[in-house]
């Protein structure tokens, strides 16, 4: 495919996809007329990519880490220094509690809505906790 349709598939923007090739974390191969062609498989890649960098890794670890997320999966243990095990604990441990944080928040809105829906309901606001 080429780059405006896993773009389009990813919302991904093109510029950010050139940023991703650049630094070795998708590859794609050039057609006759120059033009950049991906594999289908790449959407899920990007996708991987992009929840990475949301959950704040930098692109270097990123880019040791994917094999290990192919199914079947592929860990390379050269690579693994001691500096980049101890990042990658420290990431680790912040997801867990980014995860806590944000099941609390959908707990609370959860229990928001279902106080509204109530309220819609009934006409009377649920007694007061």
């Amino acid at each position: 495919m080429r780059i405006g349709e896993l773009s389009a598939r990813t919302d991904t923007s093109r510029r950010l996809l050139r940023y991703y090739e650049e630094r070795g974390l998708i590859v794609s191969t050039r057609c006759a007329n120059g033009y950049r062609d991906y594999a289908g498989n790449l959407v899920d890649r990007v996708l991987q990519i992009r929840g990475l960098l949301d959950a704040g890794l930098p692109t270097r670890l990123i880019k040791q880490i994917l094999p290990c997320l192919d199914k079947p999966r592929v860990i390379y243990f050269p690579d693994a220094t001691p500096e980049m095990i101890a990042t990658l604990e420290e990431e680790r441990d912040r997801m867990t509690e980014r995860v806590r944080f944000l099941t609390r928040n959908r707990d609370a809105i959860s229990e928001y809505l279902a106080a509204v829906k109530e309220y819609n309901l009934t006409g009377s606001a649920p007694p007061a906790p």
